[in-house]
């Protein structure tokens, strides 16, 4: 009985947009398959709805819109980058529905993106998913060509 009550909790990260999971090694800017920010996935979205992948606060929202950071009650911070090279866009294509400090839930639209228009302005519309405060914890990634946005894990994080 007391081996239950020490167990470790794990964190589930959701697909926050549908697409295939990639992993990092296969995103094509150094920053990220060298995982210089941290660990995560990429997924190459199908439709331009960026959803919270777990329940947390907003820790950041780039003044370019393509970025959202979130943290969730066990401290660990997931960075959604959307597409490659998106700063450029001054905020372009891009509409965010969340502010820093507001509390989400699992599910809540965050950005709605223009991935046409992505497409056509940046360098990819491949979107990475990074654990950027993941040194003290231990990460196993899923990968699938189908995910949906939501109910797919694509990554569950535990305490080493």
């Amino acid at each position: 009985m007391l081996s239950k009550l020490f167990k470790k909790k794990n964190l589930e990260v959701l697909a926050p947009m549908n697409g295939e999971v990639i992993p990092l090694e296969d995103v094509p800017d150094p920053v990220f398959s060298q995982k210089m920010m941290g660990e995560g996935v990429a997924i190459m979205p199908t439709a331009g709805k960026v959803l919270a992948p777990m329940d947390g606060e907003i820790v950041l929202v780039s003044d370019t819109k393509h970025a959202v950071g979130i943290r969730a009650k066990d401290g660990t911070e997931i960075l959604i980058h959307v597409g490659l090279e998106t700063v450029s866009l001054r905020g372009e294509g891009f509409t965010v529905l969340v502010r820093v400090g507001d509390h989400v839930s699992v599910g809540q639209l965050l950005i709605e993106v223009n991935l046409e228009y992505i497409r056509e302005h940046a360098k990819s519309i491949v979107t990475p998913i990074i654990i950027t405060n993941g040194i003290d914890k231990e990460v196993q990634c899923s990968y699938t060509n189908a995910a949906i946005q939501g109910e797919t894990v694509v990554m569950n994080i535990s305490a080493k």
